[in-house]
């Protein structure tokens, strides 16, 4: 399927330097948004306590609270609607200190009289629990990139590698300063999100960089941001397409798939149309300006070949015994 059919080459390098200013803005503001409000630690990251309601009729949210205070347990405990008027949500922040101790039936006790219920779930997390899930979070982000770095290295070169690793930082830091914009809690979920964009933001790279190495190496032109233009122009159809579908099944997932899914559909959602964006926008640009040179780039190619022409030859050589 053809989106854009038009045999004209696209200029995206051209407005590479209004993009990477907007990328600029949008990352420090992102970065400001996380040191001011800061990440809203669900109770996967920040431990805690986590009991859901469900009512036969809406919840009685005031009621709850009255009933709530008066057990020293619940202080300072939130409640809040999830998903309809019918069910809630308590959170608490700390957790009870006698392990023998059912929230489920603390909780059924304090909320006694307030109506027709039932508790659909009950999460605890201690805080050192909470903490060590935290720092692995962190770690496995962290190594993900590393292991990206890696990788792309090896199968094209420094300067891809550290394009693809600046354009996945960007990536995730405009991810999670939508989080802390919007507050969402961030848990378990999220990270799984935040990983899977890292995912797809490396693989809608590395087509658009394959693109890009084959243009490099059929091109006469040595002036790169020609072959980058025609390259990344190329690709746009399958970019779209692919773009489009992930973006409204995960539109779907978000509007559809209840508050249970929320926090990881939104962050996917986010994360899709930056990821398209930082392909063409941030990669692209970073490697032209990293300094590449498609005459460098040929003669290493031409190198290669030649010491790949002589081994054989010194194969084929003892082949015949005359080596």
């Amino acid at each position: 399927m053809e989106f854009f059919k038009q045999t004209n080459t696209i200029d995206f390098m051209g407005k590479s330097k209004m993009a990477m200013l907007i990328s600029i803005v949008l990352v420090l503001s992102s970065y400001g948004l996380l040191m001011t409000k800061g990440l809203n630690f669900g109770v996967d990251f920040a431990g805690g306590t986590i009991v859901q309601v469900k009512y036969a009729d809406a919840a009685p949210i005031d009621t709850m609270r009255d009933q709530l205070s008066t057990n020293e347990m619940f202080n300072g405990a939130s409640i809040t609607e999830f998903g309809s008027p019918d069910e809630v949500i308590i959170r608490l922040k700390t957790t009870s200190k006698d392990i023998s101790q059912d929230m489920g039936d603390v909780t059924r006790e304090a909320l006694k009289g307030t109506g027709d219920y039932v508790i659909r779930r009950v999460d605890i997390v201690g805080p050192k629990v909470g903490d060590e899930l935290r720092e692995k979070g962190v770690m496995s982000l962290l190594l993900a990139m590393l292991g990206i770095l890696i990788y792309v290295a090896f199968r094209f070169e420094w300067r891809f590698a550290v394009a693809s690793i600046i354009a996945l930082v960007h990536d995730v830091s405009i991810a999670m300063g939508a989080l802390a914009l919007i507050q969402i809690d961030v848990n378990l979920d999220v990270l799984a999100a935040l990983l899977t964009i890292l995912g797809y933001s490396l693989n809608d790279t590395i087509i658009v960089f394959d693109r890009i190495r084959e243009g490099i190496t059929d091109t006469k032109n040595l002036l790169l941001s020609d072959t980058i233009n025609e390259s990344v122009t190329k690709t746009l159809s399958r970019t779209t397409l692919t773009s489009l579908t992930t973006f409204f099944v995960v539109l779907t997932l978000f509007a559809f798939g209840g508050e249970i899914i929320h926090s990881f559909a939104f962050t996917l959602l986010v994360g899709v149309v930056v990821g398209t964006y930082s392909s063409i926008f941030v990669a692209s640009p970073i490697l032209m300006w990293l300094g590449f040179d498609i005459k460098n780039y040929h003669g290493k190619l031409a190198e290669k070949a030649k010491r790949h022409a002589e081994k054989e030859k010194m194969r084929a050589q003892f082949e015949q015994g005359t080596l």
